[in-house]
């Protein structure tokens, strides 16, 4: 979403989805985590960067927002609603959707900001964001900069702490719910002010 190198989720989006398959054990627990922090998602829910359908799917979030059109057919084919686009210039109308979820996407996005500006946007009031992503200071984050031969998806991307993205998320409009961070992976809730 908004890098220039998003055509390395085009050529490789079948390694991509596979990852889940194969680390089947961390997939699981973070799909747990997010669970417990999203509300029940309903009809008016979306995951922007819903990938090839990983998270909405189990979670029951019915739409997705996605860049990439090999992910996107991943996604539909998991019955996700799936719209191409950019969490940029999300085609939704203001204030329609009950909750977001945003999942590992912060960290490639070469400005954050602008992206969840949107996110608040089609938020209803006091709609919920749920932000998933991989901590800078986190195990997984730590390897990936250190390794010089780094995981083809990763090495694009910009990793964040924690206090980061409670700034970047009350810049853009949000208060802080709750804050859950375990082996690298955190995720937080936020609600919509206003």
């Amino acid at each position: 979403m908004g890098t220039p190198d998003d055509d390395v989720f085009e050529r490789f989006a079948e390694d991509y989805d596979r990852w889940f398959d194969e680390n089947l054990a961390a997939y699981r627990a973070e799909l747990t985590r997010i669970r417990r922090l999203l509300p029940h998602p309903g009809t008016r829910a979306i995951e922007v960067g819903v990938g090839s359908g990983r998270f909405a799917g189990p979670l029951g979030i019915p739409l997705g927002l996605e860049p990439s059109l090999p992910l996107a057919r991943i996604a539909r084919r998991r019955g996700i609603e799936t719209i191409l686009g950019k969490g940029e210039a999300i085609p939704i109308r203001t204030g329609t959707c009950s909750s977001v979820l945003l999942v590992t996407v912060i960290c490639f996005l070469d400005d954050p900001v602008p992206a969840l500006l949107e996110i608040h946007r089609i938020l209803a009031p006091r709609g919920t964001l749920v932000i998933g992503f991989l901590d800078r200071e986190g195990e997984v984050a730590r390897k990936y900069r250190r390794d010089t031969r780094k995981h083809r998806f990763l090495s694009r991307a910009r990793f964040y702490s924690i206090d980061e993205v409670r700034d970047l998320l009350g810049r853009a409009g949000f208060s802080i719910k709750e804050v859950e961070s375990r082996a690298g992976f955190s995720v937080i809730a936020a609600e919509k002010n206003g």
